[in-house]
C-alpha cells in the first residue's frame, strides 16, 4: 500500500508516511492464513522496530482523549467539508505515496484492488468485496488536514481503562484521561456488556468511513470497516467486558476480513482496464453518484 510522506508539520506528523502504521502491524501479527500461501509467513514486512512507528504512538496515545473523540465526531460525522464521487476520492487516495513498503510498490487503489479481488476470488457476497474496496477510503481525513495520529493507528475505547494489550500502553501515561479516575477504571463510562455501538472508539478513518456508509451496507460490512484496526479485540479479546453477544457474532466477520488486508498482495493484479466495469456496477449497485464526506 502506498502512502502519504509526511506533511511539513512534522511535529503532528512523526512518521515518514502513514503506511508504517500497517508495516508495524504486519510485524506483531504475522498471520497471512491462505490468502498468499505461495508466499512464507516471514516473507511478510519482516522490520525491525522503528523510532517513527514509537513516536507515532506516542503522539497518539497522548492526545486521543474522551473529548478529543467527541469533538472529532461532532465535526466529521456532519459530512458538510466536501461532496465527490467515491472515484475522486480514491483519486486522492493516489496521492498518498509511501515508497517504504517492502510487499509492494503499487499505489493505493491498487492496494485496494487486491484486497477486494482476494475477497471475491474467494467467493464472498459483493458487500464484501466493496468493503475491500473502500475499507481506506477514510484516510481522506488528510485531505482535510488531519494529522496522521487521528487517521491512522491501532483503535482502541476511550472513556475507560486502557488495556496492556494495546501497542505501546505506557504512551497512555501522558494522556490528560490518565489522571481522570472515572476513565480509568475497567468500565469507565460504560456499563458491563453494553455493547460497542455504545462505546466511542478512538478517531480515524475506521470510525470515520464506518458513519459514512452506515445507509448503505449490511451490519456485518459496518463491523468491518469500523473495528479492522480494533487489534486489541479481535487479536487479543481485551475488551470482553464491553461487548455483547451481537459484538462477538459480527466479529467473526471482522476476524474474516483482517487477513484480506493485510496480507493481499498479488503482484499478477489484473489491469483496471480489465476490473472496471465490475467494480463500477458494484459501486452503482450499492452507492449513490456522489458521497458526502
Amino acid at each position: 500500500m502506498r502512502n502519504q510522506s509526511a506533511s511539513s508539520k512534522d511535529n503532528q506528523n512523526p512518521l515518514q508516511n502513514l503506511d508504517q502504521w500497517e508495516e508495524d502491524i504486519l510485524t506483531r501479527y504475522p498471520d497471512p492464513k491462505n490468502i498468499n500461501a505461495d508466499k512464507k509467513e516471514e516473507q511478510f514486512r519482516n522490520y525491525e522496530e522503528k523510532d517513527s512507528v514509537k513516536e507515532f504512538y506516542r503522539l497518539n496515545h497522548t492526545y486521543q482523549t474522551y473529548d478529543f473523540v467527541k469533538q472529532k465526531k461532532a465535526d466529521y460525522l456532519k459530512f458538510d467539508k466536501k461532496e465527490m464521487p467515491i472515484w475522486s476520492a480514491f483519486d486522492f487516495l493516489n496521492k498518498l505515496v509511501d515508497d517504504s513498503d517492502p510487499d509492494t510498490d503499487l499505489d493505493q487503489m491498487q492496494h485496494l484492488l487486491q484486497t477486494s479481488e482476494a475477497i471475491r476470488n474467494d467467493g464472498h457476497p459483493d458487500w464484501m468485496v466493496l468493503v475491500g474496496l473502500i475499507h481506506d477510503m477514510g484516510k481522506v481525513l488528510c485531505l482535510f488536514g488531519e494529522p496522521q495520529w487521528a487517521v491512522v493507528g491501532d483503535t482502541f475505547p476511550v472513556g475507560c481503562a486502557y488495556s496492556d494489550k494495546i501497542v505501546y500502553p505506557e504512551f497512555f501515561s501522558e494522556n490528560p484521561d490518565y489522571k481522570n479516575e472515572i476513565y480509568q477504571t475497567k468500565l469507565g463510562v460504560y456499563t458491563q456488556n453494553c455493547g460497542l455501538d455504545n462505546v466511542d472508539m478512538s478517531w480515524g478513518h475506521d470510525e470515520y468511513v464506518y458513519h459514512m456508509m452506515k445507509p448503505y451496507l449490511p451490519e456485518p460490512g459496518l463491523y468491518m470497516l469500523r473495528y479492522h484496526s480494533f487489534y486489541s479485540q479481535h487479536r487479543e479479546h481485551a475488551y470482553e467486558h464491553l461487548m455483547n453477544e451481537k459484538d462477538h457474532e459480527m466479529f467473526k466477520w471482522v476476524n474474516l476480513f483482517n487477513p484480506y488486508d493485510l496480507y493481499s498482495k498479488n503482484p499478477n493484479q489484473k489491469s483496471w482496464a480489465e476490473l472496471e466495469p465490475y467494480y463500477k456496477a458494484l459501486v452503482a449497485k450499492y452507492l449513490p453518484a456522489t458521497i458526502k464526506f
